[in-house]
């Protein structure tokens, strides 16, 4: 898939975002924990996916608690299934595994969840940092535990003190 990407410097370090004319396919950390796969077809265009370069920096400097974009993950049915399901996760607020299988009906698939969250291509935009484990700890994340901790300190900052 031919993707146009960017690249741009944030509070948490360097971003790449990747998409298209149907929306946001990618949003890459400079290490990431699984590589995006087809990059060979990706070309740079600085400039490209304004919108998603907006709301993201808006975001991570507090002056946004959600998105407003046109997202284009590629996955399995069911990974788009988690992926979609991140999105409900509530600004501010964190889920456990097991809740997110929940919400998809399926409270035995924790590790399919985490699995499918691990793969989570928007990260940010689809929430997978808002995920933690069942005791309440950090776990995983593509763009490292330092930068989860602080995604999650600037929602508890930016949060609402009653919902």
């Amino acid at each position: 898939m031919n993707l146009l990407f960017d690249r741009f410097d944030t509070p948490i370090g360097e971003l790449t975002i990747a998409g298209d004319e149907n929306g946001l396919a990618h949003v890459l950390f400079p290490e990431n924990r699984h590589p995006a796969r087809g990059r060979e077809h990706w070309h740079y265009a600085p400039g490209a996916l304004p919108e998603a370069r907006e709301q993201l920096l808006q975001y991570l400097h507090g002056e946004r608690s959600g998105f407003d974009l046109a997202l284009a993950p590629h996955g399995t049915p069911f990974q788009l299934r988690v992926w979609h399901a991140l999105a409900l996760i509530p600004f501010g607020q964190t889920w456990s595994y097991l809740q997110l299988a929940q919400q998809l009906g399926q409270p035995t698939a924790t590790r399919a969840v985490g699995a499918a969250n691990g793969r989570n291509p928007l990260p940010i935009v689809l929430p997978c940092h808002r995920v933690i484990g069942s005791n309440g700890t950090l776990t995983g994340f593509g763009g490292g535990l330092e930068t989860k901790a602080a995604l999650l300190r600037l929602e508890q900052r930016q949060a609402p003190l009653f919902a």
